[in-house]
């Protein structure tokens, strides 16, 4: 009989020391206990800078639970080549503890293949279920 190969699973990549979302904290700490589902964000700009987080570090799964059900796509398909740089928070509307609905504008930078780029968005979040999902949003050109 033929020996077999070992087949060698990669190991996921380690988690950020410092969080993506660009808050002073720890990623585990910070958007990582959202990501493993420990908590939940209790405000729309906790679930932007989480979500903006959730792709830094490639976890599609958060983003995908995070969406309004009803504009959920069925598959993101990120891309490894992209690089998620920075974030930075511009606006917030409403969003908090006290409201069923909010706006978060934002500013976030990536590299693309090496090639730096800047996504500029108004997001619309509500709450599903007493959580705050992501909805959907305007990009600005």
């Amino acid at each position: 009989m033929p020996k077999r190969r070992a087949t060698r699973v990669p190991a996921p990549p380690a988690p950020p020391a410092t969080c993506p979302c660009g808050l002073p904290a720890a990623y585990g700490d910070c958007c990582g206990r959202f990501h493993r589902g420990e908590a939940a964000a209790p405000t729309a700009e906790l679930l932007m800078r989480s979500r903006y987080a959730a792709f830094a570090v490639g976890d599609e799964a958060y983003l995908l639970r995070s969406w309004h059900p009803d504009t959920r796509p069925a598959e993101l398909g990120l891309d490894a080549g992209m690089r998620w740089t920075g974030l930075e928070i511009l606006a917030t509307e409403a969003g908090t503890a006290f409201h069923a609905a909010g706006r978060v504008e934002f500013r976030a930078r990536y590299t693309d293949g090496g090639r730096p780029g800047e996504l500029r968005e108004r997001s619309r979040f509500t709450r599903v279920d007493g959580a705050w999902v992501y909805v959907d949003g305007d990009v600005e050109d």
